[in-house]
């Protein structure tokens, strides 16, 4: 195995044990800001749709189909349809724009 791979595999692994061994260290005592609680609460989500919106404006040929299947999903998301039917209306509603 050549040197800077071997380095390649220390350095990530560094970072992934610091950045899952620091919060442990840093924040001994139990969160009381409300800001703090209410950052932490939404981070998930944030970085969720930060990697979900691209690849969806993305997955098709054409940008409007895409943009079908996201108006599709977030209607009825908000609709409190269940993962599945969001899912498979989306593709649907995808497929059928993009044959236009």
């Amino acid at each position: 195995m050549r040197i800077d791979v071997l380095i390649y595999v220390l350095v990530m692994a560094l970072t992934t044990y610091l950045i899952r061994m620091l919060p442990m260290t840093l924040f001994r005592k139990k969160i009381k800001s409300r800001f703090a609680k209410s950052f932490f609460y939404y981070i998930p989500y944030a970085v969720l749709a930060a990697m979900t919106l691209p690849a969806i404006l993305y997955s098709t040929e054409g940008i409007y189909s895409a943009l079908a299947g996201l108006a599709v999903a977030v209607v009825l998301s908000f609709c409190n349809c269940s993962l599945i039917v969001v899912s498979v209306a989306a593709c649907v509603a995808a497929f059928l724009v993009g044959l236009f």
